[in-house]
Order: C-alpha cells, then sequence, then structure tokens
C-alpha cells in the first residue's frame, strides 16, 4: 500500500493541530489579559488545548511512527506561521499594555 498520502495527511494534520494550539494560546493571551479572572482563562484554554493536540496526535500515529514525525514536523510549522501572522507591530507593546489595563514595563 502506498504510505504517501498518509504521510502527507499526517503532515496536513499536525499543521491543523499546531495552529489551533498557537492560533489558540494566542487568543488565550488576547483575552486573559484583559480579563478580571485571568487563571481561569489560562488554566482552561491550556487544559483544552493541550487535550485536543495530544488526541489528535494519538489518532495521527496509530503504531506508525513516520506518521507522527510527520505530524509534528507540521505543528512546528505552524508554530512559526502563527507567531509571523500575530507578529506585534512595533511600538505597540505599550499600545497592549493600555489596552489590559496594565503599566507599560520600565526599560
Amino acid at each position: 500500500m502506498n504510505e504517501a498520502p498518509a504521510l502527507l495527511m499526517a503532515w496536513v494534520a499536525g499543521g491543523l493541530l499546531g495552529g489551533i494550539f498557537f492560533g489558540g494560546l494566542w487568543w488565550t493571551i488576547r483575552k486573559g489579559l484583559s480579563s478580571d479572572h485571568p487563571a481561569l482563562w489560562f488554566l482552561g484554554s491550556m487544559l483544552l488545548r493541550t487535550g485536543a493536540v495530544l488526541s489528535g496526535f494519538y489518532l495521527v500515529f496509530d503504531g506508525h511512527w513516520p506518521r507522527l514525525l510527520l505530524c509534528l514536523l507540521g505543528f512546528f510549522m505552524a508554530k512559526l506561521v502563527v507567531m509571523r501572522l500575530t507578529r506585534p507591530e512595533p511600538g505597540g507593546q505599550a499600545a497592549a499594555a493600555q489596552e489590559a489595563g496594565h503599566a507599560p514595563q520600565p526599560r
């Protein structure tokens, strides 16, 4: 049986899992910083994101190590994409701190 389509799907699944994990982390940080109960946001998000990603890895793995390795590769490639897409604007740190209701950090 040709393994190439399964490996490609594992890589794509890793990218989707990474997008969900790191995109969810970015969203949680934005919501958590302006929340009255940030610990609940961060803890709940961590549990949900970690559970989803570990379940996805388990389903993709299915006893085949090359699938898991390509899934992890896609996961980390998604991290790079999310980091690039969510890059803060130059000089935007003070604006983000004011938006969250906190004082900017002294330099």
